[in-house]
């Protein structure tokens, strides 16, 4: 394997499970130093277990200030500075338009899009010039999805900040990517269902029907689109969004 990041720092939020840890596993096996964040702290210190001495698991909830606020003065005192920031703490449910609550929506909005902004304006001055900002999005935010309207919505909010966040950060040669992952087996995904069996096998169902490749992702596929875009390989790439979906949104 290559050794791409060598020396570099990475940041990963919701690196405990799924997306954010088959990407922080990727970054330490190519020489990264990883910070991972979640809210679980039990998860997120085995998850730096298994990755090895090269990860640093630090308990935090994108959606409090004071937490991203700790997280940056840690990863200040410990590394100095940041080359990645990949954004991926987020989540939400499944709710028809009539049983949206106050609660359902400011839960979404703040880990997706609250967090978001924040977790990026926290980070900014660690981040070296040059470096590389990843948001994750999703397929759900670009096409029409059955009862996940807020969701939705919250990560066609996280497309247009990496539009605008390019032209603000032009000056110091920060690109902004979106990596937007389709169905993915991951935790996330199945915790947008209710906790039942015949559920589950409802939205794998309905879920299958609209992949034109005909499968799931696995985590580790999406862990590889994110390094691509925070590699050198992806240089003269910003402000995109990379869909790695089996085809869902491109057909």
């Amino acid at each position: 394997m290559t050794r791409r990041f060598e020396g570099k720092i990475a940041v990963i939020t919701g690196g405990a499970t799924g997306i954010g840890f088959a990407t922080a596993k990727r970054f330490a096996a190519e020489g990264a130093r990883v910070f991972i964040t979640g809210r679980r702290e039990a998860e997120l210190k085995a998850a730096a277990e298994a990755i090895g001495p090269s990860a640093t698991a630090i308990t935090a909830d994108s959606n409090r200030i004071a937490d991203l606020d700790r997280l940056f003065e840690q990863v200040g005192k410990d590394a100095g500075t940041i080359d990645v920031v990949f954004v991926n703490a987020g989540g939400g449910e499944m709710l028809p338009l009539g049983a949206i609550t106050e609660a359902h929506f400011d839960d979404i909005f703040g880990r997706n899009v609250k967090g978001v902004l924040f977790t990026v304006q926290k980070a900014l001055p660690l981040l070296v010039n040059g470096g590389s900002i990843i948001l994750t999005g999703s397929t759900a935010g670009s096409i029409g999805t059955t009862a996940l309207s807020v969701y939705s919505a919250s990560k066609a909010a996280v497309r247009s900040f990496a539009r605008t966040w390019t032209l603000d950060l032009k000056d110091r040669g920060i690109r902004v990517n979106v990596v937007s992952p389709g169905a993915t087996k991951t935790p996330g995904l199945y915790g947008l269902a209710p906790p039942d069996p015949a559920a589950q096998e409802a939205l794998t169902a309905a879920l299958l029907a609209d992949i034109p490749m005909g499968r799931l992702g696995e985590a580790d596929e999406i862990a590889g689109a994110v390094l691509f875009l925070a590699s050198k390989e992806a240089s003269f790439i910003t402000g995109i969004e990379l869909f790695v979906d089996g085809g869902t949104a491109q057909v």
